[in-house]
């Protein structure tokens, strides 16, 4: 999948999410695709997925604490 087709599930999941759940599933979707996007800068991630730059710390977060969670067990894979 490429960082495009990625920026657009995205998209999508947020667009279903609930509203009081939203940050929430924005956390999650940056855990599932850290891997592949570990190449993009923060910027990049909110420009391709339409969000304020203000969200990029929370990208640098997220993908820092999924390297934590890959060393404990999770498979994100299964997300």
């Amino acid at each position: 999948m490429n960082e495009n087709e990625i920026y657009q599930r995205i998209k999508q999941v947020l667009a279903d999410a609930p509203r009081n759940q939203y940050t929430a599933e924005l956390h999650l979707q940056m855990i599932k695709y850290a891997d592949e996007l570990k190449t993009i800068t923060a910027k990049e991630f909110c420009e391709g997925v339409g969000l304020s730059i203000s969200f990029g710390t929370e990208f640098s977060k997220m993908r820092n604490l999924t390297q934590r969670l890959k060393a404990a067990g999770l498979d994100t894979a299964k997300l």
